[in-house]
Formats: structure tokens, C-alpha cells, sequence
């Protein structure tokens, strides 16, 4: 059994790598076409090829789960026209056997998942958006349509750039009273972290407003700005939602409920994340009930595209319960999970009907 195990991972595995070189690589090549549109400034061809590149890990996290469906879809179905399926069951291989033979290399993709989504993906990302806005918009003295915005209670803040370090290019600062109404505004060539709570910004111009007196300008060649924002919060703040690891999207969920902000876009993808090994292997699931039933005498194409419509409907249903969540108000886990318990109740009951 342990040869046939093997046997199996192999197949399944060469397929899975297989379909993410395919879609990974036109991936790519349609990110250095848009990024290509991009390029001003300090940013040339080059340092596209070196975006696209830090955000490949990014890309293998998310198409891992598609990439499974349709490479288990593939492998099966090449043991199933070549009739060993047949030869295994004849054998005595029970279909619970060939669903665990299965679910190994499926679990070890999982586990890479889980690696590259929470450690790798999340670390290249930052330096791939912190490159790209520093070439693109670092030295502007004015805000750039790219940048990052930020609210801490009842202060609006813009970045130009953000390095993951802790220092920060073109800091616009917004300060409003309880009312609503504009107190200050304050430009910053460059910020840099000094201790926690405290930023020293460089090249400051300040613009004070007051009701019926006009304005007046201060000029500071440093100044100390203190705020909660720290690093750590500025990497999370630099990146989508969907590019977090799951302790980032908890803590900055948790941050921004403490200022009072809706956090309900970061707890959707947190749940999204954390249950995307359960998403895995529920997409396996339909593909091996797939080719045990509708699919098992039909021709490759057929079933590659099967698993493409597949993994299509699956995502389109979560991105549309996703926003539903936070237009309707109901918890955000129930979004995320829902498509996935319907995949495992399809793939038991299509199994449930193979002899």
C-alpha cells in the first residue's frame, strides 16, 4: 500500500504543480503587461519584473486551492483513463483507501499553503508595495492617488510610501475637531520611527486654521509626532486585506475596533484565510467525487474544465457572501464557510453513490 500511496502522491502532486506553472505564469505575464502601464519615475521595466517576482509567493497562495481541484481533477482523471483505478478497485482497494491515498499530497499542499499565506506571501508583499510606492511616489511633496490612508480617532493621515522598517515618505497629516471641522494640516517630507508611540518627522510644514482668523503657517526642520500607529501596525495597514497573514488581520481587526472603525472587511478575510485548508479539501473532495462518478468516463478536457467551472463558482460565491456579510450584518465565519460546507456535502453525497 505504502508504493501505492506513493504511486498516487506522485501523480497528484505533478498535476497540482503543473496547473500552478500554467496559471501562475499567465498570472505573471498579465501583471508585467498592467504594472508596464506603470512605469514613470524611478520605476522602470526592471523593477516591474522585481514586483511581479516578490508577488509570486502572494499568487501561489491564492490559486493553491483552484490549482488542487483542477490538478486532482487531472491526476485521477490520467489513472482513471489508463483504467488503474479500475486495476486498484479490482484489487480490493477500498474507495475510502483511494480518497486517503488522495488527501496526502492534498494535505501537504495545504500545509505549504498555510506556510506561504502566514510567513512568506505577507513578507515579499510589503516589499514589493514599499519598493513600488517609494519608486513611484517617494519623493512627491504632494499626496499621490496610491497611497495609504489611516485614521486614529479624530486624526487622517496619508502616506506617499511606507517601508516596512519604520520609515515613512510624504506624511500628510489631517486633524478635525468634534465637530468635524478642519484644525490643522500638516505636510512631512519623511517620517521615522524613535520608540513606541513617538515619530520624529523631517521637512514639516504646518498649516494652523482657526474659525474667523484665517490660517498661519509653521515650518519645522524635525518634529515629534506621537501616535498609537507603530510599524508593525503600518504593515498591515500597507497591505489588502487579502494579502495579511492570519495574526495580522486578528491584530489589525482589533486595532481598528479599538479606534471604532469598521473592521469587518479584515474579519472576513481572516476567516477566509483560516479556513482555507478546509476550502482545499473541500475542492478535492469534489474532484475525487467527480471522477468516481459524473466524470469517470469522460475525456480530460472535459474534466480540466469541469474544474475550472468549479473553482469559478466557488470563488464567485464567496466574494459575493462577503460583502453580503457586511450589508446584512451576519457573522462574517458564516460567508466564508458557507461554499465550503456546500462542497463537502456535494463530494460525501457523490461518493456515497459509487459502488
Amino acid at each position: 500500500m505504502r508504493k501505492l500511496d506513493r504511486y498516487i502522491s506522485k501523480t497528484i502532486l505533478a498535476s497540482i504543480v503543473m496547473v500552478l506553472v500554467v496559471v501562475i505564469g499567465l498570472d505573471a505575464i498579465s501583471s508585467i503587461i498592467d504594472q508596464s502601464e506603470d512605469i514613470k519615475n524611478n520605476y522602470t521595466f526592471v523593477e516591474v519584473l522585481i514586483f511581479v517576482g516578490l508577488t509570486i509567493p502572494g499568487r501561489l497562495y491564492d490559486y493553491l486551492p483552484f490549482a488542487s481541484l483542477v490538478g486532482c481533477l487531472a491526476g485521477l482523471g490520467s489513472l482513471a483513463n489508463n483504467s488503474e483505478l479500475v486495476v486498484m478497485r479490482a484489487a480490493g482497494v477500498s474507495i475510502n483507501r483511494l480518497i486517503w491515498s488522495v488527501m496526502k499530497p492534498a494535505m501537504l499542499v495545504m500545509l505549504a499553503g498555510v506556510l506561504l499565506g502566514e510567513y512568506i506571501a505577507p513578507a515579499t508583499e510589503k516589499i514589493a508595495v514599499s519598493r513600488q510606492s517609494i519608486m513611484l511616489h517617494g519623493s512627491e511633496k504632494t499626496i499621490s492617488s496610491r497611497g495609504l490612508w489611516n485614521r486614529e480617532g479624530q486624526q487622517y493621515m496619508h502616506f506617499n510610501a511606507v517601508e516596512p522598517g519604520g520609515v515613512l515618505h510624504g506624511v500628510t497629516i489631517y486633524t478635525f475637531d468634534n465637530k468635524g471641522v478642519l484644525n490643522s494640516a500638516m505636510f512631512a517630507g519623511r517620517g521615522t520611527y524613535v520608540k513606541e508611540g513617538v515619530w520624529l518627522l523631517e521637512e514639516v510644514v504646518e498649516t494652523l486654521i482657526v474659525l474667523d482668523k484665517g490660517s498661519s503657517l509653521k515650518k519645522y526642520d524635525t518634529l515629534r509626532w506621537k501616535t498609537e500607529l507603530s510599524p508593525e501596525l503600518l504593515n498591515y495597514v500597507m497591505l489588502d486585506s487579502d494579502d495579511l497573514s492570519i495574526q495580522g488581520l486578528w491584530n489589525y481587526a482589533n486595532y481598528l475596533g479599538e479606534q471604532g472603525l469598521n473592521n469587518s472587511e479584515y474579519r472576513l478575510s481572516f476567516w477566509k484565510k483560516t479556513l482555507n485548508p478546509l476550502a482545499t479539501a473541500s475542492l478535492v473532495l469534489i474532484a475525487i467525487s467527480f471522477v468516481f462518478g459524473p466524470l469517470r468516463e469522460v475525456t480530460m478536457g472535459q474534466r480540466i474544465f469541469s474544474g475550472v467551472m468549479i473553482g469559478i463558482i466557488f470563488q464567485t460565491s464567496q466574494d459575493m457572501l462577503g460583502p453580503a456579510s457586511m450589508v446584512f450584518g451576519f457573522a462574517p465565519i458564516y460567508a466564508a464557510l458557507g461554499p465550503i460546507l456546500l462542497c463537502l456535502a456535494l463530494g460525501v453525497y457523490l461518493l456515497s453513490k459509487v459502488r
